[in-house]
């Protein structure tokens, strides 16, 4: 299996994890466990714009084309900054880190492995 297509999984999962957060969220939204309305729907837009932007980078993965490898890793490295938050500070949480990090980690991997196979052969690399 090509590494973007791994890679463009690991998107993908993302994608729906964000989907799964704005479920969550309009759900916390119903049962009133929100101090500011406006500002509760302006997380739930932007969890859904989040969502649409990383489902679009796994399907241009998928497609081998490279703006959805460079928007994936800015988000994989976005991830491992929420990590880093998550691991620092008050209220930090090693393992709420890690849970957050290894994803990240592994989308940053796979999508730097794809930019480096989609590369193309120069004659100086032979």
């Amino acid at each position: 299996m090509p590494v973007r297509v791994l890679a463009a999984a690991v998107l993908a999962l993302e994608a729906a994890g964000a989907l799964a957060l704005v479920v969550w969220q309009i759900a916390a939204l119903v049962e009133g466990d929100t101090v500011f309305l406006t500002t509760a729907l302006a997380l739930i837009v932007l969890t859904v714009v989040a969502a649409g932007a990383l489902g679009a980078f796994a399907v241009a993965t998928a497609r081998d084309q490279s703006w959805g490898r460079s928007g994936g890793i800015v988000v994989q490295i976005l991830i491992l900054a929420v990590a880093l938050g998550a691991l620092t500070g008050i209220g930090a949480d090693p393992l709420t880190a890690l849970a957050i990090a290894a994803p990240g980690a592994i989308g940053l991997v796979l999508l730097v492995a794809a930019v480096r196979r989609a590369a193309p052969e120069r004659p100086d690399d032979v």
